[in-house]
């Protein structure tokens, strides 16, 4: 398990930091150390030698009497802190979480990052059947509706640039897989002004997304589901996308782009229409 997480640009010893946590995440339940050693494939060594570690730091705690193991508020903390500065956060949560009570579908906040799309926020459906996202995930950006959107932010040259970085990977039957094939359609959508996939990045799963400007800053926000529920509501969909995208993100300007204005003022918007849908 960790051997995958590890790249040959990465520091080993951070990436086993950091599959503690999603292990922990994952489990939700207090651990031995010989539980979090086989769960990480670790030598149980290795593995007592990191908990012991995190656990002199403050970020993991044990219990006196059977010696298990379970991260402390400190982690948590730290991220409360960090997320409060991040201007994007507080629009990208009220975003997701206002479109998704109106639809019921699964809704995700995100930016480019490199060559992927690193997910914001995520707000999820209440559908029994429904996609299941997570903060700090990243998807491709060639097979999603959110990063075709977030290419169609970009001008021709950086999109150019950008889908060219590295090759495409087929995901499915139906992914485009060359630079000319996604530049093609992110056009032909950017004249509609949203974007979708169709079982591009997994079978029977389709999105639609829109983008625009939080500050200087490009993003997407997207709505994920199964594609038949998808193509049975896609016309009240995206009216409900793009209504969320007057909302939430500044007014285009006559070239096409975002201007720049207050994220605060985004904000504000999404948090009134929330408490309006409920």
């Amino acid at each position: 398990m960790v051997q995958s997480l590890i790249a040959t640009t990465t520091v080993p010893a951070a990436a086993r930091t950091l599959a503690v946590f999603e292990v922990f995440a994952r489990e939700k339940r207090e651990l031995l150390k010989s539980e979090l050693a086989r769960l990480l494939d670790l030598p149980e060594s290795s593995c007592s030698d990191l908990l012991n570690t995190l656990h002199e730091l403050g970020y993991v705690s044990r219990t006196v009497s059977t010696k298990r193991f379970y991260p402390s508020g400190r982690l948590v903390e730290l991220a409360k802190a960090i997320s409060e500065h991040d201007e994007i956060l507080a629009i990208a949560s009220e975003a997701t979480a206002l479109l998704s009570t109106q639809s019921r579908e699964t809704c995700f906040f995100g930016e480019i990052d490199e060559t992927d799309v690193r997910i914001v926020a995520v707000s999820e459906g209440n559908h029994r059947l429904r996609y299941v996202v997570l903060p700090g995930d990243r998807v491709s950006i060639h097979a999603t509706a959110i990063g075709k959107a977030l290419l169609g932010g970009l001008d021709d040259v950086e999109r150019a640039r950008v889908l060219r970085l590295k090759p495409l990977r087929a995901l499915t039957e139906a992914t485009k897989v060359t630079p000319e094939q996604v530049e093609k359609e992110v056009k032909a959508h950017q004249k509609l002004g949203w974007y979708q996939a169709v079982g591009e990045g997994r079978q029977g799963v389709s999105s639609f997304a829109v983008h625009g400007r939080v500050g200087p800053r490009l993003v997407g926000l997207c709505m994920v589901g199964p594609s038949d529920r998808l193509s049975s509501n896609k016309a009240e969909y995206v009216r409900l996308l793009k209504e969320a995208e007057k909302m939430v993100f500044e007014a285009p300007s006559s070239s096409g782009g975002a201007q720049a204005g207050s994220s605060a003022a985004g904000a504000k918007r999404a948090a009134g229409a929330k408490s309006k849908a409920r």
